[in-house]
Parts: structure tokens; sequence; C-alpha cells
């Protein structure tokens, strides 16, 4: 195959990560190592690919921010824009990987594959695995017909699709699955292999973008248990929230008591989408519920995302839920 010309935006995160003993799995401080200092210490990705890089920035992903999703998407817009890079990898933490893959796959049009990959144990870790991980993220960003799949996460040699993958483990390295759905493929023998493709809308299908944009249209999202009060749907709309996500029980139903203030922050135009805390299924209309948007299949902070995004574009209710039904 052809050497291709991949450009690797770095992050930070655990891939990028740096403990004081080899032993040390989650002490770690994320984002210490430098993007060249993670190109240097594979040196087969020069085998695979003309790497360029940059440091896009050094944090730990539980700081990432909507004004970094937003510069972040801008950025990756810019580069696949140029004429002679074939392929994006992203280095990223693992904790909001999901959401910043989902957020580009819904603002980036491009036709040239975009990776994003990152590791479970730091740089300094005894069988550390960021640098496994970002030569297959080369590799399937330096294979063609990785661009028909859209962004994807390349992590522990498979390939996720960012509308279905979650974090599931909180320090193994088999954490990201897409649980009901399945992975759209596996990296193996230098090459990714698919076996299954997203129908929903995204990159170059995707109506949304950011270009321009300084911030997102607030919307809160809440956790629906036993005993929930009422009192922080109230602080969502003082603090300005233009729409809630509510991670429900079930098939996202609500205590009475919540329905009830619910239906009192739709009477002043805010948005309730229901999701569900459940770790598969559709959510889908009833009666009972007049008036809400479904989250479909999307989980609450995805749900979160994708209303961001809808708000730019429409308040009618009836297209906002054709939305839900698209991507």
């Amino acid at each position: 195959m052809v050497k291709r010309h991949i450009y690797i935006i770095a992050c930070g995160g655990t891939i990028a990560g740096a403990a004081g003993t080899a032993d040390d799995l989650t002490g770690y401080t994320a984002g210490a190592v430098a993007v060249e200092d993670l190109i240097a210490a594979v040196p087969q990705l020069s085998e695979t690919a003309f790497i360029e890089g940059e440091q896009f920035c050094s944090i730990d992903s539980s700081d990432m921010t909507e004004e970094l999703w937003l510069r972040l998407a801008q950025r990756v817009q810019t580069i696949a824009d140029i004429d002679d890079i074939d392929g994006i990898v992203i280095t990223h933490g693992t904790d909001t990987m999901e959401e910043t893959a989902y957020f580009l796959s819904l603002t980036v049009h491009t036709e040239i594959p975009v990776i994003l990959t990152g590791a479970m144990r730091p740089a300094t870790a005894i069988s550390a695995d960021g640098p496994l991980n970002l030569l297959e993220a080369v590799q399937t960003a330096a294979w063609p017909e990785s661009s028909r799949y859209g962004v994807l996460i390349a992590m522990n040699g498979t390939l996720q699709a960012p509308r279905f993958v979650e974090k599931t483990d909180t320090t193994h390295v088999d954490t990201f699955r897409s649980r009901q759905m399945g992975c759209l493929g596996f990296i193996q023998d230098g090459r990714p292999w698919f076996y299954q493709m997203p129908v929903q809308l995204y990159n170059q299908t995707s109506c949304f973008s950011c270009a321009g944009l300084k911030e997102l249209p607030k919307v809160g999202i809440v956790y629906g248990y036993v005993g929930m009060d009422g009192a922080v749907l109230d602080a969502m709309a003082a603090a300005g929230a233009r729409a809630v996500v509510v991670a429900g029980l079930g098939h996202g139903r609500m205590p009475a008591a919540i329905w009830k203030k619910a239906q009192q922050l739709m009477e002043r135009g805010i948005y309730i989408i229901r999701a569900s805390r459940v770790l598969g299924g559709i959510v889908t209309a009833v009666p009972e519920y007049d008036g809400t948007i479904c989250a479909n299949t999307l989980t609450p902070q995805k749900a979160k995302i994708l209303m961001q995004l809808i708000l730019l574009r429409t308040q009618d209710k009836r297209e906002i839920q054709d939305f839900f039904q698209l991507y």
C-alpha cells in the first residue's frame, strides 16, 4: 500500500500520562507526554505513514469543555481540508472520548478517515496500551476504506462508531463497547477489517456545523433515581437551560413529581428529552409523556450533544424529533 500522510492531533489524556512508578495505573498525571514523544515511542508509525502532529491541548479528558470541542472541530476541519492530508488521528482521554467522537462525527465534514484513540494505562506503565492503540489508529487512518465509516474510535483492537460506543469499565483496557449494536470491525495484521456500518447520518451526510461558532446552547442532564427532587429542574431552568435531558427509569419513565415539574418547564418553552439510564433499548413516544422528545437509543450525554446542535437549526418539536430519528 502507498504510504499516506497522517496528521496526529494530541489532546492529552492517559495515553500521554506519566506516573512515578511503572506499576502505578491510577495515580498518574494525564497529558504529561508531548505529541512528539508519543510519536517517537512508536517507531513503527513511520513504516505505516508519513507522520505529522501537533499538541492541541494537554488535559485530562474529564476537563474537556464545550469551548474546546468547538475549537477542536474547527481545527480538525481545517486539517481535513488540506489536500495532501490522507487521514487524522486524535489522541484523547477516555473519560469523554465517546462524547468528543460523537460531536466530531456530527460537525466535521470530510471524506478522509478521522480516528480517535487513547489508553487506559499511562505511558509509563507496565504493558502500556497506548503505543499499540496509536499504531492501530494510524493504520486505520491510512486505510482509504476507513473514510466510509466516518469518525471512529480505535481502542484495544476494535473499531467503534461514536453513535453507539460507551466506556464500560473504569480501569480495564477492554472498556469501549457498543453493547447491543457491536463494534464495526477489528484491527489485525496492520489493517482494519470492517463488518457493518451505521445507518444514521454522520460527517459528510450531517447537516450540522460549528464553523465560526463560539458557544453551544445550554442543555442539562438530570439522572433519574428513587427520591429525586424536582428542584434540580428549576435550577437548570434558572441557569438558562433551553432543554433538559432526563436519564429516566426503564423506558424513559419519571417519578410523578418529576413529570409534573417537567410539564411546568415545557409550558415555559424548555424542551424535555426522555432518555434512559439503562444499558440498552429504545426510548419511544408514549401518550403519558405527551410533548416530550424521545432520545431513541442515544445515551443521555449524547442526546444532550445532539440537542445542542439541533437548537442551532430549529425550535419545532416535530423537526427536533425527526433529527433524533436520523442521527
